[in-house]
């Protein structure tokens, strides 16, 4: 059981305010592991204050000093891997395969991607006849979300960090324990007093505290559209800047040329990883309306070769759902296809048999769906995919871009000239070209309602950093 109920301020852990606590529930056995404090607004305060005092020091810290700090941090978190794959599964039930090679390994490149483009990034320049200098924004409020324990956090910090910015992070309160393994990690790294601080609790308390905070001059959320609406709401009133990377509802554009064998295993796959609650997610599957025969067996049978269950157990593709409250949300989504009339060509509604315990799911696929059908144009969260059948490339082009969000596409296919067209007119911040691998210093982004701003390498740089002209700079 752990019991981790201070926060991290000031270089230290320290009592919260109030001694009220939230239950950590291991997803995969419904049982609780562990309680963290209910942060308070004077806990934030404590925060703020303490990232204040060690502003004017770090933001003027020098560049080599930035990527010493950036660097042993990378060392210190390889280090303590293996602990933080075992709690990664424990807190999000994502199988310990998926914890190493997914969550671990993401959160480790963008502290070595950070250090790396802040060897050739460049502060200052001059432009015709005066002086560009990018200064550190001042203090920035991060609220992460549960799905990515450590990757949202070590983006976030990773880019403050090299910017020169002290930090107060909120992290998900169903995923805390990875987060608060970081903080010890940045303080062993020398990293000064102050500039990083972590308050645990709820978006209500803390993340209001945080996003609505006098002192605080930038705020970056990962999450909800309804609480990144929130955000900005509270942050206009004291005009302060802020990055949001909110939901999606992604297509995955198969054309016609493409292997409909190869297109159903990818396909299959964005529904397995990290089951399903993944905000790029490639939740709309555009198929040409005469595959649709062959991509329906392909799926049916792709989809009956992954494998959901106990984390622990080697072998397993994906693992429960977050919490109850997510997998009743994904349920009632499952209920709004079937009462739609979209057709369940896999799972349904309830658990997969043999697995009673924990929040898991069916994966679930449906077909005959309208772009228009609630399924298609929502974010579910969970393992559920939507097939939509297209009659040409520009009839899924319009299904592609039909949706309020815009954070990522998907074309998969043969022909180059087709590919290339098809990414170009998709409106969304990152399109992957026949699973491409990640790119971790490509902009990271949305469109639309799926966000303001882009992190990763030195994008996630700049959104830390104020822009600052000098006339008549003294030679």
């Amino acid at each position: 059981m752990r019991n981790q109920t201070q926060h991290f301020i000031n270089g230290e852990w320290i009592d919260s305010t109030d001694s009220n606590t939230i239950d950590v529930i291991n997803p995969a056995t419904e049982e609780v592991i562990g309680h963290v404090s209910a942060g308070t607004k004077e806990d934030v305060d404590k925060a703020v204050s303490a990232a204040k005092q060690a502003f004017p020091s770090f933001s003027t810290s020098t560049k080599d000093e930035r990527i010493q700090w950036l660097k042993a941090i990378a060392e210190g978190y390889k280090k303590r891997s293996k602990e933080l794959i075992h709690v990664m599964t424990e807190e999000l039930g994502a199988p310990l395969s998926v914890s190493e090679d997914v969550h671990f390994k993401m959160g480790l490149a963008h502290f070595n991607q950070a250090a790396e483009a802040l060897e050739t990034f460049s502060f200052s320049e001059e432009k015709d006849g005066h002086t560009l200098v990018k200064e550190s924004i001042g203090i920035s409020g991060l609220i992460t979300p549960w799905n990515f324990p450590t990757n949202q956090t070590a983006t976030k910090i990773a880019g403050a960090i090299a910017a020169g910015s002290p930090v107060v992070l909120k992290p998900a309160e169903k995923t805390p324990y990875a987060a608060m393994m970081l903080a010890d990690i940045i303080h062993e790294a020398g990293v000064p007093k102050g500039a990083f601080n972590l308050v645990n609790g709820t978006g209500d308390v803390v993340g209001d505290a945080i996003s609505s905070h006098p002192d605080i001059d930038f705020v970056s959320f990962t999450g909800s559209g309804a609480v990144g609406e929130k955000i900005m709401q509270n942050a206009s009133k004291t005009i302060k800047k802020v990055a949001l990377e909110l939901g999606g509802k992604s297509p995955l554009v198969i054309l016609e040329d493409a292997d409909m064998i190869d297109a159903a295993k990818t396909a299959a796959s964005h529904m397995f990883f990290n089951t399903g609650q993944v905000c790029t997610a490639a939740t709309r599957i555009l198929v040409p309306k005469a595959k649709q025969d062959a991509f329906e067996n392909a799926m049916k049978d792709t989809v009956a070769s992954f494998s959901m269950g106990n984390p622990k157990e080697e072998g397993h593709t994906a693992g429960p759902l977050v919490s109850k409250g997510q997998w009743d949300t994904v349920q009632s989504y499952i209920q709004k296809g079937i009462d739609e009339g979209a057709t369940v060509l896999v799972g349904g509604t309830g658990k997969p048999d043999g697995l009673d315990t924990g929040y898991f799911a069916k994966p679930t696929v449906f077909s005959d769906v309208s772009n228009n059908m609630v399924i298609a144009q929502e974010e579910i969260f969970g393992p559920v995919l939507s097939i939509i059948y297209y009659n040409d490339v520009d009839h899924a082009i319009d299904i592609a871009n039909d949706t309020v969000y815009g954070l990522a596409g998907y074309v998969f296919g043969q022909d180059p000239d087709k590919l290339r067209y098809v990414a170009s007119r998709i409106r969304a911040g990152q399109i992957t070209i026949n699973n491409a691998q990640t790119d971790f210093n490509a902009p990271f982004g949305g469109y639309k309602q799926s966000g303001i701003g882009r992190e990763w390498g030195e994008f996630g740089i700049e959104e830390y950093l104020e822009v600052k002209a000098v006339l008549g700079m003294p030679s």
